[in-house]
């Protein structure tokens, strides 16, 4: 039997702040995706040895949630993760892969398609958190809920999650989201380290709290109602506040198209994950513009309006 594709996911708004309880919308992003296969070629042998290191710290930490004696047993058949999902870019390679083992070994599976609430969703993120931490150390469990239910993902609290739905894209529209691919991968946990280091500091936490959860919900707000005058005023706030107090996070690459954006009000760029590399999202509401400033980089359109 063919095992499921698991889609890749974008964090449109609430990177960070949803750590400090702000609003958080994520989507899935069917262009990348992944599934658990058997077929011999260079690639499996590499994925498959990570497999095994995975299959361990199953064994030793959800025996009793999952079926780890099918999973090692596949492991030692050759299982792997086929996917296309760039690792280190933001767009949920590892959430996939949890969701995945999470799919076809979890003893007691919750059925996304029957009764789905925010119990069950709550709970689902409160394992995959679990799941997805011999990742990164540490883990939200968003990653891999968002890839294993498929479907945007409200986040008004820590505790208070639903799915959501949005305005229908416009593909003739001028406007666009888009991705910029920095060129170099990111690591997650030493971009987390250097958040948690300013969150040290008083007047840090004061203006993210006063500042960035305000201009981030208020794009949430405006993006779900398709609202965009609002939500082009308030993304300008957010891309200028993350170039003064997110730069550590920003691609070097991309710091001078950034504040071009900022200057130009041609385009607002912001973080697509924890940083550092990887991807970041481009905001816009006259596309072939935007390029013209960003000819040096390869640029992907996720939505159109």
């Amino acid at each position: 039997m063919k095992n499921p594709l698991f889609y890749a996911k974008i964090i449109l708004f609430g990177e960070y702040g949803i750590i400090e309880n702000s609003k958080g919308l994520i989507v899935p992003y069917n262009f990348y995706q992944g599934a658990l296969k058997f077929e011999a070629s260079d690639i499996s042998e590499q994925s498959n040895a990570h497999l095994n290191n995975y299959a361990k710290f199953l064994e030793e930490k959800f025996a009793e949630s999952f079926d780890t004696k099918a999973f090692s047993e596949d492991v030692a058949k050759g299982m792997y993760f086929d996917s296309n999902i760039p690792q280190g870019y933001g767009v949920g390679s590892s959430g996939a892969l949890v969701a995945a083992i999470y799919d076809k070994y979890a003893y007691n599976k919750i059925d996304i398609t029957k009764d789905l609430d925010k119990d069950k969703i709550n709970s689902l993120k409160k394992l995959f958190g679990q799941l997805e931490s011999f990742f990164h150390g540490t883990s939200s469990g968003i990653d891999p809920l968002i890839c294993y239910m498929n479907i945007p993902i409200l986040i008004q609290s820590k505790d208070d999650i639903s799915t959501i739905g949005l305005p229908t894209a416009n593909d003739s529209g001028k406007g666009a989201v888009f991705l910029i691919n920095s060129g170099t991968p990111g690591e997650t946990a030493p971009m987390v380290h250097i958040f948690f280091e300013k969150m040290k500091k008083e007047g840090f936490r004061k203006t993210l709290k006063e500042e960035f959860i305000k201009y981030n919900n208020a794009c949430i707000e405006s993006f779900v109602k398709g609202d965009y005058n609002p939500l082009f005023f308030n993304l300008q706030k957010l891309s200028s506040w993350a170039f003064e107090h997110f730069q550590p996070m920003i691609p070097q690459k991309l710091i001078n198209a950034w504040k071009t954006g900022i200057d130009t009000d041609t385009y607002y760029l912001k973080l697509c994950g924890s940083g550092g590399g990887g991807y970041v999202l481009g905001f816009t509401q006259d596309y072939e513009k935007a390029k013209n400033h960003l000819k040096d980089f390869q640029t992907e359109i996720i939505y159109k309006f």
